[in-house]
């Protein structure tokens, strides 16, 4: 076996953990990436087996795997009560703050993650980190509109910032924002960088998830571990 071959069956061993929380009659946020991809065909199975749930997606993509799955969905516009959200991350340190953007649907993961019950997120054992950031870049998500001045009102806090692209061109979010990857090394104080990004105006949101992880899925070489978030 491949070690990518090995990471996918530890994200599909920790998928299939997740959907057990999932009940008859809950309204389940779908997360965007390759680990949601792995919930979202167990999901689907269930389904056809007969459990009854609805879908709200946090990209098109995840819409379009979630219908071709059987997954019946809301609609964006909907007032939705949803009951667990479920989706990935790039890196989860060990008070289950996270970082997540690499997939570029950071603003619709975090809207669905404040509005969910309980959010579960499942990696693999390589996301696991002591200190976020360092090898994985931030996400920045901002308007067009003189982005340039953003960038550097971002740089003011620390790091350098990268204009994200695909193809040769600025990628662009299905909402019609840019993305600008932070690197600025350890992330010492989650909560208060995320609150100071926000702060500055063209930002709209960031990739920082801070105590919004109730249940932490890991797959790993040893077996599936679970972790409960630490409530005050």
């Amino acid at each position: 076996m491949s070690p990518t071959q090995d990471i996918d069956s530890l994200k599909r061993m920790a998928a299939l953990a997740s959907v057990d929380y999932i009940r008859d009659g809950h309204v389940v946020g779908l997360g965007t990436g390759s680990t949601a991809r792995y919930v979202i065909a167990v999901l689907g199975e269930r389904v056809r087996a007969g459990l009854a749930i609805k879908g709200v997606p946090t990209s098109e993509e995840t819409a379009d795997l979630a219908r071709r799955a059987g997954i019946p969905l809301l609609s964006y516009e909907e007032d939705w009560s949803i009951d667990v959200a479920i989706d990935g991350a790039d890196q989860v340190d060990p008070q289950l703050n996270l970082i997540k953007g690499g997939g570029g649907a950071l603003l619709r993961e975090k809207i669905i993650a404040a509005a969910a019950r309980q959010l579960i997120i499942v990696v693999d054992h390589t996301k696991r980190v002591p200190v976020l950031g360092n090898s994985f870049p931030l996400p920045v998500e901002v308007i067009p509109f003189g982005w340039p001045n953003t960038a550097r009102r971002i740089e003011a806090l620390g790091g350098k910032t990268v204009i994200r692209q695909r193809r040769g061109r600025i990628f662009t979010t299905e909402s019609g924002h840019y993305i600008l990857d932070l690197h600025e090394g350890h992330i010492e104080d989650p909560a208060a960088l995320e609150t100071q990004l926000n702060r500055i105006p063209g930002v709209v949101e960031n990739g920082l998830f801070v105590g919004r992880t109730d249940l932490l899925i890991v797959g790993t070489p040893r077996g599936v571990e679970v972790q409960q978030a630490a409530r005050q």
